[in-house]
């Protein structure tokens, strides 16, 4: 931001204004990143289903959504218990990066109970849906 008008002499206070008008744009356009959390192992398929649907249903809601159950079985041996940890773990970190802790269905998994863990210890908002994804309130 120029701090100088037309004529070279210092203006700061358009500068600070100009400034202060595209932080509030900025603002505006900021989305929330949020974890999804939800059951994986057991009935992949169907879980994986359902994750996408939950995923798509963040973005339609204006977050920004990360889904590491829809990410690492991709790359990591799910049967693997090594590997499936290492996932977890790597899921874990991802979770330091989001605002917000997205639960849905009523089923919590081992995996899940982890994650949920960590975002109370972190501070991490948690907010909890049901497989409609209709927030439900505690």
């Amino acid at each position: 931001m120029d701090r100088f008008n037309a004529e070279h002499y210092p203006d700061p206070t358009a500068a600070d204004a100009l400034a202060a008008v595209a932080r509030e744009e900025k603002a505006k356009a900021w989305k929330p990143c949020v974890f999804i959390c939800s059951p994986f192992a057991g009935d992949i398929e169907t879980n994986t289903m359902r994750a996408i649907r939950y995923t798509r249903f963040a973005v339609v809601s204006g977050a920004i959504p990360f889904a590491p159950h829809l990410l690492y079985p991709q790359v990591l041996d799910e049967n693997d218990l090594t590997e499936r940890e290492l996932g977890l773990f790597f899921g874990l970190v991802w979770l330091g990066k989001c605002d917000e802790l997205w639960v849905f269905g009523r089923h919590i998994s081992a995996g899940m109970s982890r994650e949920i863990a960590k975002a109370k210890k972190r501070g991490i908002p948690i907010r909890r849906f049901n497989d409609k994804c209709e927030e439900e309130f505690e």
